[in-house]
């Protein structure tokens, strides 16, 4: 647990960059890290995840402009994700389930592919939460991205299920999944904009529901996305209360949509087979 923590940590600090450019359309690869202020570059033993935020009290050692907190909280919640999903896949299976490659005990295989999954959707959602929270944007290079590699694991992670279950079978239905995912975004935003004559829902909230579906499947993704519509209608609430926004302003519904998708893929499954006894 600690180790994953650590190497967490060190995604967490990745993840930080690509939050800082991808809105704006920048490399995530050069150039080296540097002051969003000043513009010098950092040294590596200021680049420490959360240490270097500390030892530094949250100023650059250059010009001292103030480094945003959303640092280090990104860097911590990622190694938290990371060492949840690599202690759930540390506990998979015996070395004797590891070395057999058969059905029904290869299904070691498929939930160390699933909690694969979670860690990489971990990993895209937090980012997309920040990004939408403080840019409002989603940019493809995780939602579009995320959508693929969902899917791609979906696919082997199908090739483990047992011998009564059929890899097209699987395959159309994770297919069916995202677009139907998509399309529920999309006629919630074609009615609102028929309405309201106005854009309400962007389509990067409508890619992030297809990605969310890649990897989760449709059911646990209707857990995201109620999450995401009560948390948001709470906030828009609560906005609304304390005049702080008016019934037009625009909701970073992208950021609830993440962190619904992250309640989602921990607590969502059990949600939705608890569900399922109610209507037997």
């Amino acid at each position: 647990m600690l180790l994953g923590f650590l190497l967490g940590l060190l995604f967490g600090s990745f993840l930080n960059v690509c939050i800082s450019r991808l809105p704006a359309h920048r490399s995530v690869i050069t150039p080296r890290s540097h002051c969003n202020t000043c513009g010098a570059l950092i040294a590596w033993y200021d680049n420490i995840p959360i240490l270097s935020w500390l030892a530094l009290r949250a100023h650059c050692r250059h010009c001292d402009a103030v480094i945003p907190w959303r640092y280090p909280a990104v860097e911590f919640a990622f190694g938290l994700w990371f060492a949840l999903c690599a202690g759930r896949m540390a506990a998979l299976g015996n070395a004797s389930e590891w070395a057999d490659f058969n059905p029904p005990v290869c299904h070691v295989y498929q939930d160390l592919l699933f909690w694969l999954g979670i860690l990489i959707l971990g990993f895209l959602l937090i980012g997309l939460m920040v990004m939408d929270w403080q840019t409002q944007r989603l940019p493809d290079a995780f939602t579009v991205t995320g959508i693929v590699l969902g899917f791609a694991l979906a696919c082997v992670q199908a090739i483990f299920h047992g011998p009564n279950q059929c890899f097209s079978t699987l395959f159309l239905q994770r297919i069916a999944a995202i677009a139907a995912a998509a399309l529920i975004l999309l006629l919630i935003r074609w009615i609102y904009k028929a309405l309201r004559k106005q854009e309400g829902m962007g389509l990067g909230d409508v890619k992030m529901l297809a990605m969310i579906a890649a990897f989760l499947g449709l059911w646990t993704t209707l857990v995201a996305l109620f999450a995401a519509v009560i948390t948001a209608s709470i906030f828009g609430i609560g906005q609304l209360t304390h005049h702080k926004a008016h019934a037009t302003s625009r909701l970073p519904f992208g950021s609830f949509l993440a962190a619904g998708g992250l309640f989602a893929a921990l607590f969502g499954s059990p949600i939705v087979a608890w569900y399922m006894t109610l209507l037997r």
